[in-house]
C-alpha cells in the first residue's frame, strides 16, 4: 500500500466490474451487455459529431440530450440530470443525497456497486434482506433508517416491483428520498418516472448502457424533482463540468428518436429470455421470474462455481457471485439465438458429464 494514499483509500473495497477478457470466438454473457447492436442512426449522429468541432469543449448541460428524455418521458427538461454512465449519475447521488444522518437502506443482494459508494462517500448503511422468494419486500422499509435505494428489477435477481408498491412506499414515507435504479426496466417492467410528478421524494436513474445498446458510450442519466437535479448539478460542477462528449450527446439522442430499433431489439431480447428460461427449467435448473436481459439460475445437484468454470473451458461466460444466499446462482445475460443455443448445448454436455 502507498504511503502517499489518503486515509480513506486504505478503507475501500472496490467494485469489480464483470471479467472482460480477450478470448477467440468468446460467447460472453456475464454483463448484461446487449446482444444487438446500437440504432444505426446513433451510429450516423456520432460519426457526423466527429469533426472538426471537436476543438470546442461540448454542450456542458447536455441540452439536447435533456431535451429527448424530458419527451420521451413527458417531464420537463429542469427535471433531467445526464451524465458519463448511471455509475457516475449513482455516484453523484450518494454524495448530494443520500449521506444522511439515518443509516441508508437497500437490500442485501442487490447491485455490489452500492457498498462500494457508501465507504467512498463515509455513508452510514444498512441493508434489508430480500425475503425467501429473493424480492424485496417494499413493507421492509421503515421510518427508522434515511433515505432508500433498490434497483427495479432487482440485480443480480432480475425481480421486478410493480410501480403500485413503489407508490404506496413513497406515500408511507413521504419524508425519505427514495431511488430506484432502472437500468434494466425496459425489458419488461413499467418506469417510476411517471410518479416524479407527484412525488418529491423519488429519484428515476436510468442508463443507455442496456436496452439503447450503448454500454460502451457511458450515457446516464436521473428524472427527479427539480430542487433533486439541483443538487446533483452542484456536485457534478464541482467534479466534472463536461461529463458527456459531443459524440455520446449525438448519439444518446439519436437513440431516443428511434423507438423503432428500441423497440424491436427489446422485444427480441424479452422473447430470447422467455425461452432460453423455458429451456433452462427442462434442465433441471430453477429460474427466478426476470424482468431484466438477465436470468438468476441454480441447478440442485450441480456446484454454480463448477457449472462457471465448465463454461468458461467452453469459451461461455457467465457471472458467479460469492455471495451469501447466492453463490450457488449464476447470472446469465441473454444473448443472440445462436448464443443462447450454444449455452444449452455447452449445458447439455456439461450436465451429462
Amino acid at each position: 500500500m502507498s504511503q502517499f494514499w489518503s486515509p480513506i483509500v486504505h478503507q475501500l473495497t472496490p467494485y469489480v466490474p464483470g471479467e472482460q477478457p480477450r478470448i477467440d470466438k468468446l460467447i460472453k454473457l456475464n454483463t448484461n451487455e446487449n446482444p444487438y447492436p446500437p440504432s444505426p442512426n446513433a451510429l450516423v449522429a456520432m460519426r457526423d459529431a466527429l469533426g472538426e468541432r471537436l476543438r470546442l469543449y461540448p454542450d456542458p448541460e447536455a441540452t439536447a440530450l435533456k431535451e429527448a428524455i424530458a419527451r420521451r418521458y413527458h417531464v420537463q427538461p429542469k427535471q433531467v440530470f445526464t451524465g458519463n454512465g448511471s455509475d457516475e449519475v449513482l455516484a453523484h447521488v450518494f454524495m448530494a443525497l443520500l449521506r444522511q444522518d439515518k443509516p441508508l437502506l437497500f437490500p442485501d443482494i442487490t447491485y455490489s456497486f452500492y457498498p462500494s459508494y457508501c465507504r467512498l462517500y463515509q455513508i452510514d448503511w444498512r441493508t434489508i434482506a430480500l425475503n425467501d422468494r429473493f424480492e424485496i419486500d417494499l413493507d421492509d422499509y421503515d421510518d427508522t433508517g434515511g433515505a432508500i435505494i433498490f434497483p427495479n428489477p432487482n440485480a443480480p435477481t432480475g425481480r421486478l416491483l410493480p410501480v403500485l408498491a413503489i407508490e404506496q412506499l413513497l406515500r408511507r414515507l413521504p419524508h425519505r428520498l427514495v431511488v430506484v435504479d432502472e437500468a434494466y426496466i425496459d425489458f419488461g417492467g413499467t418506469s417510476a418516472v411517471g410518479l416524479t410528478r407527484d412525488h418529491d421524494n423519488l429519484l428515476v436513474v436510468q442508463t443507455l448502457s442496456k436496452s439503447r445498446s450503448l454500454a460502451g458510450l457511458r450515457v446516464g442519466f436521473a428524472v427527479g424533482h427539480p430542487s433533486l437535479i439541483e443538487g446533483l448539478e452542484r456536485v457534478k460542477n464541482s467534479f466534472n463540468s463536461y461529463p458527456l462528449d459531443r459524440a455520446a450527446i449525438a448519439g444518446a439522442v439519436a437513440a431516443f428518436e428511434d423507438d423503432n430499433w428500441f423497440q424491436d431489439t427489446r422485444r427480441r431480447v424479452m422473447d430470447s429470455r422467455a425461452s432460453l428460461s423455458k429451456a433452462l427449467a427442462q434442465r433441471g435448473f430453477e429460474v427466478l421470474p426476470s424482468a431484466a436481459n438477465f436470468v438468476f439460475v441454480r441447478h440442485p445437484s450441480r456446484d454454480a462455481a463448477g457449472l462457471a468454470l465448465a463454461l468458461r473451458e467452453k469459451a461461455i461466460l457467465v457471472r458467479h457471485f460469492k455471495l451469501p444466499r447466492i453463490d450457488q446462482f449464476l447470472r446469465i445475460s441473454i444473448g443472440t439465438e445462436t448464443e443462447c443455443d450454444a449455452l444449452l448445448r455447452a449445458l447439455d454436455e456439461i450436465l451429462k458429464s
